[in-house]
């Protein structure tokens, strides 16, 4: 249905309640599912009309679409047993029971074991989760309360619980004003026309001579409404031509969703639901075993003759796969307060004052900062590393206007009022307390180089951000001379000035909704202003509470926008607003009544707000404007300390007194820092101790991945070292020889390749099986790390779950307990359409979605949908030919899958409205591989064709596109697949082929790591990075299994097939066909063998990991494509 039908729809509804059709209202509502009334709703539950209720849902959700309509139905027909039993209606209640409640021992059979249990009780209430049960009047309105918000909380009911504004008879008055206009179009308008009939176009009859009335003074019509809202972007005073006004994104755009992350999706169980904290931190009762139903924004197909979607992943809470164990609820992904960083870890000294501060956005432990007297300072943070410090100094004195030079001799002092690294960490600006703007790239390790000088601002420039109008990066700033101005970040151009403020401008905050790009600006008499990359003047004028000092950000989704500001008498304040009327939302309480200086606050998690205020932190849930806690890091901050998360909120860096910066963290950036120093300590170990190459001048975008690189692929000692030919230069790196220390530590020397080839020298456990597959085709484990999804040659998928023990206190997987062969108790199985050709000749694919709710899969046949906890087909699509050959979900956008094909192309397609929107050519045989890389918006495919091919996923323009370096002498056999994956910095990505591992840097397509097989040796048939990028496992046609370094492709360990195969078993020619990384433990896979079993491989615990990386040796990172080749049935010591 069109928007403007749903929109005629809404009309309707208004006039058949103006109309006192109450019943033909609640219908419609049902029936379109556009609006659901939450007032009908709770007076139908308060009266106890069950059909009416259940009946009034069916129109916006099914029992099982997600989590929380699961419980939803759940908490209805349990109160309706319970009813019946107070009533000691014992054949109603068994009615119910079979009927209604029934259904859900499918999902958790001890539950309706128990449920039936109450039928021997003479009072349901000697059941002690059932003891507080009051009458059923109170009953209602608790369970009501728990409804309301699991309700709102369901994605299926998202936008559907607010009725349009509307004004009143707004469907009379449309009718009026068609009439009027037909009035007009009258050949003989009559002055006062008797309108009887709305069947067929109004005219007047005879002519009389009379003119028509106009619109204005129709008494037909009476006054026409008067447009309300804000004036269009397109107009800015009344004399400005608008052609064709733009709805503007400002304060007008449809309000932001609130998330109701308070909601527990989690279990059913018998008792009452649970309210207030409970709901935050749901407990289940350990003698009830209850299940996890699939996410409540699981991807929902569209009931009825609805078009099939898949709703965005985005703030609700993941945890996917109905997994029955005691004590075990679901839980938030991100709890408050346990997750936030307040555990103290890293102490830096930065010698002067810090006075604004930036992690890297891709190497999250990498921290920018700026300080009072100018200095900027890099700190690696995993290792307590000052990597870079530079004091301030004009570039080009020359080149600055005379008013800066005066300035600078008359007071030489400069503060940095802002430091910030642009959207990809390729380029930083420093913006400074005069005049000037500094904009420096970035290299990785410590080379940071000048890159753009700009004489910006008369007097200070009191911020700076990076934006992406028209997909070209600018550097906008603003100052004391009161304008906002955008600069081009690559020549340093002026591109726009912004005047229109009345005071100095303080802070800027660019955004894009709905494809238009905007910038708020803050000015300190408290305006609010906001701009088009346009010269037709600010949008919008506000005034910010506090009226002085403020800065504004989003959430990090983009959805809620949030502004903090201290007024001159110390007020601060922190206020949500709501864009859509301009309007304050809601204002966060718990500053101190004087604050002692200006207040600076960040976000993180799209969940959590926090702000340095009275020598502490302080942290506020978004939706709840009570504080949530407050943290004073061991003390020793200033009155108000600066702030800063970095990307994934795991690590906050806050300023100190006495010139110093401390770290906190949470349980996962603890790890992170652990993860630096694990890697460290290798490092030590093999004396990694090489002097960084010099580099070619690179692009913005290259230099990004040559700072992910040598900060993120390396295995890093003590100093960050960036590796050879990964770093994005262009040239041959033979040339490029690091030198090796002159000393060297004795293990290095003795240093030998990890051999595995007893099972008692790893843990190894073969899944078990029911039924006969031949072979594995396909391996993954699911994204909460507590499963494992085959799918085998002939079309069948196989999941296996792990679950809480003794022996499991995690659930996830692991090779020390054994998982259960999945199957839900109807009996079904995922099993693939298939085509005419037979399945074990077909190429099998499948793609997980985020939260592990759904499989899209495929056997040489149609694409199927499959639910993850009911093994249902929801849907099929895409009929061969062609038949998909890989698929692959968007990112962003869990409706739009990239799907390979055998006729060598790339469909787009949108599964919301079942269409291919863009049709990739570039292949010459069928496709191979796809992986998306979010940071650079950019689709990787690789086919049987041995080519490479880089596309731009916003508007699906093919940008390189490259042959894999077959080595001499060696030819592919042309139908080899070639598979894709992304290194976790999203900028470099890892080429699997039967002759090849290679790692390519994503914007120039450059091999700049390759290791290649010996020509005699066994072919790789797979090999993947482990979760953390570190390690690359590969394996091989002789069943063998290899684990390599990912910084530099070098051997650390060999897994010989003895070590996990049965001696009969591995003298039969079974070996790997595909090989999977757990998602959370670096040190764990998983093996689907040509035997169809499937083997779960990690170290012995006493060794934690696979192998030691071999030292780095003179000469090891010579040109790429002449690097020496490590063959996995080599000798025991590796050629190097």
């Amino acid at each position: 249905m069109s928007s403007l039908s749903r929109e005629l729809v809404f009309l309707i509804l208004q006039f058949l309640d103006e109309e006192k059709f109450k019943e033909t209202v609640h219908k419609l509502e049902q029936e379109s599912g556009f609006f659901f009334n939450m007032k009908y709703f709770e007076d139908e539950v308060h009266s106890g009309n069950w059909d009416e209720v259940e009946k009034y849902l069916s129109g916006f959700t099914k029992v099982d679409d997600n989590r929380y309509s699961m419980k939803i139905f759940f908490e209805i027909r349990k109160q309706k047993y319970l009813e019946a039993l107070d009533k000691h209606d014992r054949s109603k209640a068994v009615e119910i029971l079979v009927k209604d409640l029934k259904v859900f021992a499918t999902f958790n059979e001890e539950l309706f074991k128990e449920i039936t249990q109450l039928l021997t009780l003479e009072n349901f209430r000697e059941n002690e989760q059932l003891s507080k049960y009051g009458d059923t009047k109170s009953a209602r309105a608790i369970m009501l309360v728990e409804l309301k918000k699991l309700i709102e909380a369901n994605p299926l009911f998202r936008d559907k619980l607010q009725f349009p504004h509307l004004k009143n008879s707004r469907l009379r008055t449309l009718i009026n004003q068609s009439l009027n206009w037909q009035h007009q179009l009258c050949k003989n308008p009559r002055p006062n026309p008797d309108i009887k009939t709305l069947f067929v176009d109004h005219t007047c009859g005879q002519p009389n001579g009379a003119r028509a009335p106009s619109p204005a003074n129709n008494p037909l019509l009476g006054s026409l409404p008067k447009a309300g809202g804000f004036p269009p972007l397109g107009a800015h005073g009344p004399f400005q031509p608008t052609p064709t006004p733009v709805p503007t994104p400002l304060w007008m755009s449809n309000p932001s969703t609130v998330t109701h992350p308070a909601v527990s999706g989690g279990p059913i169980g018998l008792g009452a639901p649970s309210i207030s904290a409970a709901l935050k931190h749901p407990r289940t009762p350990p003698t009830n075993p209850s299940v996890d139903f699939p996410s409540g924004d699981s991807e929902h197909v569209g009931k009825r003759a609805r078009p099939m979607g898949i709703t965005d992943e985005v703030n609700l809470p993941v945890n996917v796969l109905p997994v029955t164990f005691p004590g075990h609820a679901h839980s938030q992904a991100f709890n408050a307060p346990d997750d936030l960083p307040k555990t103290l870890i890293r102490n830096l000294s930065q010698g002067s004052s810090p006075m604004s501060m930036d992690f890297h956005p891709v190497q999250q432990t990498l921290l920018l900062v700026g300080t009072n007297v100018g200095e900027i300072g890099l700190w690696e943070v995993g290792s307590k590393e000052k990597l870079v410090s530079r004091n301030f100094k004009v570039w080009d004195l020359g080149a600055c206007t005379m008013p800066l030079q005066t300035a600078l001799v008359k007071d030489p002092g400069v503060s940095v009022n802002r430091i910030i690294w642009s959207p990809d960490g390729s380029l930083f600006g420093v913006a400074y307390s005069k005049y000037i703007v500094q904009i420096y790239s970035y290299h990785g390790g410590d080379d940071v180089r000048q890159h753009l000088e700009i004489d910006a601002h008369i007097g200070g420039v009191n911020d700076l951000a990076f934006s992406h109008p028209n997909k070209q990066l600018c550097v906008i700033t603003c100052g004391d001379d009161k304008t906002i101005k955008v600069w081009d970040a690559t020549t340093g151009a002026k591109q726009y000035t912004f005047e229109g403020h009345e005071a100095p401008v303080y802070s800027v905050c660019p955004h894009y909704k709905e494809n238009i790009q905007f910038i708020f600006s803050t000015a300190l008499d408290g305006k609010i202003k906001a701009w088009l990359y346009d010269n037709l003047g600010s949008r919008v004028d506000y005034d910010a509470p506090g009226r002085w000092c403020t800065t504004m950000a989003y959430s990090a989704d983009g959805t809620r926008l949030f502004s903090c500001g201290t007024s001159k008498d110390g007020e601060s304040y922190i206020v949500e607003w709501n864009e859509s009327e301009g309007a304050v939302k809601r204002t966060y309480q718990g500053f101190r009544k004087r604050s002692l200086g200006v207040v600076q606050f960040d976000t993180t998690k799209n969940r959590f707000l926090a702000a340095g205020d009275d020598f502490s932190i302080k942290f506020w849930d978004m939706d709840n404007i009570q504080l949530l806690t407050t943290i004073d890091a061991e003390g020793g901050l200033p009155a108000s300390p600066r702030i800063r998360f970095n990307k994934d909120g795991t690590l906050l860096a806050v300023s100190a007194n006495d010139n110093s910066i401390k770290i906190l963290a949470n349980t996962d950036g603890i790890r992170l820092l652990r993860t630096f120093e694990n890697l460290s300590y290798d490092a030590s170990r093999a004396s990694e101790s090489v002097t960084k190459p010099a580099m070619n001048s690179i692009s913005a975008a290259a230099a990004a991945a040559a700072a992910a690189t040598s900060a993120g692929i390396a295995d890093r000692g003590a100093s960050v070292v960036a590796i050879a030919g990964m770093n994005g230069d262009a040239r041959s790196m033979g040339d490029v020889k690091p030198r090796l220390a002159e000393e060297t530590n004795d293990k290095s020397k003795i240093w030998k390749l990890t051999e595995i080839n007893e099972m008692s020298q790893c843990r190894s456990l073969r899944l078990s099986e029911t039924m006969r597959i031949t072979k594995i085709s396909r391996l993954i484990y699911t994204n909460s790390g507590n499963a494992i999804l085959a799918l085998a040659s002939n079309a069948i998928h196989l999941l296996w779950k792990w679950q809480r023990s003794d022996r499991n206190s995690s659930g996830k997987a692991t090779a020390s307990v054994a998982p259960q062969l999945w199957q839900p108790s109807s009996g079904i199985l995922m099993t693939n359409d298939i085509a005419d050709t037979s399945p074990e000749e077909a190429v099998p694919c499948f793609a997980l979605s985020k939260n592990d709710s759904y499989v899209m899969s495929a056997s040489g046949g149609k694409i199927s949908l499959f639910n993850m906890m009911t093994f249902k087909t929801m849907t099929t699509f895409m009929p061969p030919p062609p038949a998909a050959t890989f698929l692959a979900f968007h990112p962003q956008d869990n409706n739009i899958i990239a799907i390979g094909m055998d006729d060598s192309t790339i469909q787009i397609y949108n599964v919301r409205v079942d269409e291919v929107k863009s049709k990739l050519k570039g292949h010459s045989k069928r496709i191979t591989g796809l992986a998306f890389s979010h940071a650079l918006n950019a689709l990787v495919s690789s086919g049987a064709d041995a080519q490479l091919c880089v596309w731009n996923s916003d508007g699906w323009e093919k940008q390189k596109s490259r042959f894999l370096q077959i080595p001499a002498g060696r030819t592919s056999t042309g139908q080899s697949d070639t598979r894709v994956q992304f290194h976790q910095d999203q900028t470099h990505f890892l080429v699997v082929h039967e002759t090849q591992l290679a790692i390519y840097e994503t914007t120039k397509l450059e091999c700049v790591k390759q290791w290649v097989q010996r020509e005699a040796a066994a072919p790789i048939s797979h090999a993947t990075f482990s979760c953390d990028s570190q390690l690359v496992y590969a394996s091989f046609l002789d069943a063998t299994v290899c684990v390599f370094s990912a910084a530099n492709l070098r051997l650390r360990c060999r897994i010989n097939p003895t070590s996990y195969l049965s001696a009969s078993v591995s003298n039969s020619n079974v070996h790997p066909l595909v090989i999977a990384a757990h998602p959370h433990d670096p040190n764990q896979f998983a093996l689907g063998l040509s035997d169809g079993g499937v083997h779960v491989l990690e170290p012995l615990e006493s060794e934690g990991k696979w192998g030691v990386p071999p030292p780095v040796e003179n000469g090891s990172a010579s040109s790429v494509p002449a690097t020496p080749s490590v063959g996995p049935s080599g000798s025991d010591q590796p050629q190097r």
